[in-house]
């Protein structure tokens, strides 16, 4: 009795071991106030060797602009004009979904020059899903993508919602893939709730540091209203605008 006892618990001991690799994180950092790198803590060691990065050159005054897009509520294409009007180049993470309903968009999108990045055809959790599921997830958008402008997909890549874990990265990294997390956002996708313009300016411009990769969201009206003294502020600081290629010729 005693040996089928120490049997159970050993076992229930392997089960309650967690396991790194198998767990999943949602990317989050420590903020600060005086326009350092925010520190990403752990999450460094999770993401080390897998053609992820959550911040660009901490030596440069450079930032990165970019969106994620999953749907339009007709923010965008206001978006878009900022964009032009100010001549800044920014990557726009997209959804199967964002494909498939908003085709014009996207042109409109690639055909300005801006750099159109892979978020998954469903919006899934990607530690959740196995090789086969993961490579279809990606693969959907690529195809979709390629049918629609002619053209290919460049190899940039954001995990839905952040959730990743290393085996996760690893495997988009395998798909010949490069990570972008974010080193600035904010809480602005909820429609229903925007802040103000001003409230936007400042959750940016308070948070701005060499490097920064700032996440916004498309279907913020808070956004769009603010994104041209964002642009000005960000410029007036010394810093200049870059897209995600950079990172693919370095």
């Amino acid at each position: 009795m005693k040996k089928y006892f120490l049997i159970i618990v050993f076992i229930l001991g392997l089960i309650c071991i967690p396991s790194l690799s198998a767990s999943s994180y949602g990317w989050g950092f420590k903020r600060n106030s005086e326009h350092r790198t925010p520190d990403a803590g752990p999450y460094l060691k999770e993401i080390e060797g897998t053609s992820s990065y959550y911040v660009g050159p901490t030596d440069e005054k450079v930032v990165f602009l970019t969106f994620d897009a999953g749907y339009d509520n007709g923010v965008l294409p206001k978006i878009l004009n900022v964009l032009d009007e100010k001549g800044v180049k920014s990557t726009f993470f997209v959804t199967g979904d964002f494909v498939k309903r908003e085709s014009d968009l996207l042109l409109q999108i690639a055909f300005q020059g801006h750099l159109v990045g892979n978020h998954t055809w469903g919006h899934k959790d990607i530690t959740k899903l196995n090789d086969q599921e993961l490579e279809s997830e990606i693969k959907k958008v690529e195809e979709a993508y390629y049918k629609l402008t002619m053209r290919p997909m460049v190899k940039l890549f954001r995990p839905p919602s952040g959730q990743f874990n290393r085996e996760s990265l690893l495997k988009v990294q395998n798909l010949g893939y490069k990570t972008f997390f974010w080193s600035l956002a904010y809480k602005d996708w909820e429609t229903r709730n925007q802040k103000g313009e001003d409230f936007a300016y400042r959750s940016v411009m308070d948070n701005l540091h060499n490097g920064a990769i700032i996440l916004l969201h498309t279907v913020s009206e808070d956004n769009c209203k603010a994104l041209p003294s964002i642009i000005d502020g960000i410029r007036e600081q010394g810093y200049t605008i870059k897209n995600l290629d950079y990172f693919l010729k370095n």
